[in-house]
């Protein structure tokens, strides 16, 4: 089946038009332009998309982030739906003490619209503990600069209608963004697209569950979907049909594309309901103290390796994990206790979910051969 490449290469020589609209698979490749290595080149304060393929054609592809991404800028930049789309705006910021990872670039779809994409997790520990700071914090680091960003490109281009995208947490923020900004601002977006990007709390959900800017935003998740079910969402969700399993499902690239549109499943597969019932018990069930000290001190064992990536930990383990081992010992004890207790509820209360669930299958099973009978 086709991806986003394959989209490309079938789509790419009809330009955007009021015939040939954006569609949601246009915005999904936007919402993962952000990911490319801008870093690594001589980045323009104005550039083309197809300029910044040049510019990316010399680079390894183990300098960028994920499979997929070198061919996607080749493509893009031969592709007459996008290659003339002017570029600005680009930010990345890396802060280990603040616990912040993040970056947006902004892609000018006309002289009316532009797409504004935040980037996602990258593979460093800070992007990592950033995530899941989200378990126990009313907001991060990246949310607050996502909502900066945006109203910084409102009044630099206050002509222009806007759309946003992100995957993964560049998802989570572009809602954040979305949802948080003035009413003056929301009235200039056309349409929030979330891919796989996660929810937000209790607070959140009650503070902002009933704005009208919900009605433009749309999360996209696919069928064994783990990251986009933690927490809540209160948007549209849409299921995207993925031909990898479990988490490696999050690479969008291993979403299937027919067409102009994705490819739909009617609903979630048993593990992802499993999971994201465990979460939201398992959240329930614990305090934001609890969650704080767990992951504080399972990332102080990850930060004691003085690695900046887990593919660094990973290749340097016989290393590594002498020194995690070593923390460990140094935790205080009521701080150890809280976490292995915390690892202990989730595991417990994973299987409980499971049992439910298939208790739950058995009795409907029942009640169906009984009416059938009858």
């Amino acid at each position: 089946m086709a991806n986003i490449n394959d989209y490309l290469v079938w789509r790419g020589d009809i330009p955007i038009s009021s015939k040939f609209p954006l569609n949601e698979v246009d915005s999904m490749i936007l919402a993962r332009f952000s990911y490319l290595r801008f870093d690594k080149i001589n980045l323009d304060a104005q550039e083309t998309i197809q300029s910044i393929s040049e510019k990316m054609k010399h680079l390894d592809n183990e300098e960028f982030l994920y499979n997929g991404d070198k061919e996607l800028i080749k493509n893009l930049g031969e592709s007459n739906r996008f290659n003339q789309m002017i570029v600005t705006n680009y930010e990345k910021t890396t802060d280990e003490e603040a616990e912040k990872q993040f970056g947006a670039i902004t892609i000018h779809l006309s002289q009316k619209e532009m797409y504004i994409s935040f980037i996602g997790t990258d593979s460093t520990l800070t992007g990592w503990k950033e995530d899941v700071n989200m378990g126990f914090m009313d907001n991060v680091p990246c949310q607050i600069a996502g909502k900066k960003y945006l109203e910084k490109m409102a009044t630099d281009y206050p002509e222009k209608k806007i759309r946003i995208g992100g995957h993964s947490k560049g998802g989570n923020v572009a809602i954040y963004a979305a949802i948080t900004t003035s009413k003056k601002i929301q009235n200039r977006i056309i349409k929030v697209d979330n891919y796989d990007g996660p929810g937000f709390n209790h607070k959140i959900i009650s503070k902002y569950g009933n704005n009208k800017i919900l009605n433009k935003i749309e999360t996209f998740i696919p069928q064994d979907s783990i990251i986009g079910r933690i927490l809540e969402h209160k948007e549209k969700v849409t299921i995207s049909l993925s031909n990898e399993k479990l988490l490696l499902q999050h690479d969008i690239y291993s979403w299937q594309v027919l067409g102009n549109e994705m490819l739909k499943s009617e609903r979630n597969t048993d593990m992802s309901e499993n999971v994201s019932e465990t979460f939201k018990e398992w959240i329930e069930n614990s305090t934001e103290m609890q969650r704080q000290i767990m992951f504080d001190s399972l990332f102080e064992l990850f930060y004691s390796t003085e690695v900046k990536t887990f593919g660094e930990m990973k290749k340097s383990l016989s290393t590594s994990l002498p020194k995690i081992l070593s923390k460990y010992k140094e935790l205080g004890e009521e701080d150890k206790k809280i976490m292995l207790e915390m690892m202990k509820s989730f595991s417990t209360t994973y299987m409980g979910v499971i049992k439910q669930r298939e208790r739950k299958k058995l009795e409907l099973k029942k009640k169906v051969t009984f009416h059938m009978l009858v």
